[in-house]
């Protein structure tokens, strides 16, 4: 669960290159942060691919992930961990490729993440993400979306704890985009708490299309659950509606935890 660039980093870096010799630390400390992620990737994958368990491969991520984070001087100040139901599923905001190594520092072994199959192709972080038992999802071919859509409510319908990032991308632009109802349907269906997630800081340690991190604290606050119902809803029409109604509760608490312009309602 580590950062990914694309293949136009290359260039990307060599045009973001600060001028001023007063940000030649940036440059110092951006290549050593990249080259120690990289390499604690490759020692991670080792260890995964020899590994049986699923449970121990996501226990070994976790701390190569919050190994590297430290390495890299991004402290991570965490609140309302301990909170956590054994089975629900957690909404985050998503403003960094850090999202998902923050959240895979930190969150236990049960958690499932749910993420664009795009990812699956990405030499390296690929074979690292199918090792963790991530789940990948299609976001336009009709029927894989549907199957992709039906394997997860199973999985949820049997107590199994999913994490998404609802909005499905991020952008330069501060604030929270439009949620995606999947992760809302899956609860509903399921009737499983949500667990909004509001992550700040690493829009800062990494900024949206920029290849320079920078060292500094990274913020993780779990919110109040959104209670299940006290029985399961029966109709298509009923599980429907309590996903949208999910989807606003949540877009609601973490608008209200982070202080962020409401992107979906401006765009």
């Amino acid at each position: 669960m580590f950062p990914v660039r694309s293949t136009h980093f290359a260039p990307a870096l060599a045009a973001s290159l600060p001028a001023s010799p007063l940000a030649l630390w940036r440059i110092v400390y951006g290549l050593y942060a990249w080259l120690q992620f990289l390499l604690m990737s490759l020692l991670a994958l080792a260890g995964l691919l020899t590994i049986g368990p699923l449970a121990r491969r996501r226990g070994l991520i976790r701390r190569a992930a919050r190994l590297a984070l430290a390495l890299a001087g991004m402290r991570l100040k965490v609140q309302g961990l301990s909170s956590l139901p054994a089975s629900c599923v957690i909404v985050a905001n998503h403003c960094s490729y850090l999202d998902g190594v923050v959240l895979a520092a930190l969150l236990p072994a049960r958690f499932s993440f749910v993420i664009k199959r795009e990812m699956s192709a990405v030499p390296l972080a690929g074979l690292l993400l199918r090792r963790i038992g991530v789940e990948f999802v299609e976001r336009r071919a009709r029927r894989q979306v549907l199957r992709d859509t039906r394997r997860l409510l199973r999985q949820a319908q049997l107590g199994e704890s999913l994490v998404f990032f609802p909005e499905g991308t991020f952008s330069r632009e501060v604030g929270l985009l439009h949620f995606h109802i999947g992760a809302f349907a899956a609860a509903a269906r399921a009737n499983l708490p949500v667990v909004p997630v509001a992550i700040q800081g690493t829009r800062h340690r990494l900024p949206p299309g920029s290849p320079w991190p920078a060292p500094g604290r990274i913020e993780v606050r779990v919110l109040a659950q959104i209670p299940p119902r006290s029985a399961q809803l029966a109709s298509t029409e009923a599980q429907g509606e309590r996903a949208r109604q999910l989807r606003e509760s949540a877009r609601g608490a973490l608008l209200a935890a982070l202080g962020e312009p409401d992107l979906a309602a401006t765009g």
